[in-house]
């Protein structure tokens, strides 16, 4: 799975609205916060395994009907949470196709089962100390 150079701004859909939080007057006057919609099942330029990836291992952030949303209302300008939805977009689309690497299970070495069991005699002969026999 490979999106290198693909580029996604052409189906991206941005809804801007007042964000909450502290920041005065500039708060309750300008619409800072940025909302981009990525609509997963309609995207032309996904293929259908690519899209079944996607919709598995971001089940979380997408909505029924298939889109993808992501907020920012970090900063105090429009501009710069624009940056930030698209930066998070593509930090999330290409840690969805991060092939994971399949565990090989191991045993324990012999040297590490001895050592185990020689802190256990050394830590049990040191509790044995302790005790008084009255």
């Amino acid at each position: 799975m490979n999106i290198k150079g693909i580029l996604f701004d052409s189906e991206f859909t941005f809804k801007t609205s007042r964000s909450g939080g502290a920041g005065g007057q500039n708060v309750n006057k300008v619409s800072t916060k940025v909302e981009l919609d990525f609509d997963v099942i309609n995207s032309a330029l996904l293929t259908e395994e690519q899209k079944q990836i996607i919709l598995f291992k971001l089940q979380n952030k997408i909505s029924k009907e298939g889109i993808l949303q992501i907020i920012s209302q970090t900063e105090r300008n429009q501009l710069g949470n624009k940056e930030i939805v698209i930066k998070k977009f593509y930090e999330l689309i290409t840690k969805a196709f991060v092939v994971q690497k399949k565990r090989r299970p191991t045993k324990p070495s012999k040297g590490s089962k001895e050592r185990r069991l020689e802190s256990k005699k050394r830590d049990s002969g040191i509790k044995k100390l302790r005790k008084k026999d009255w």
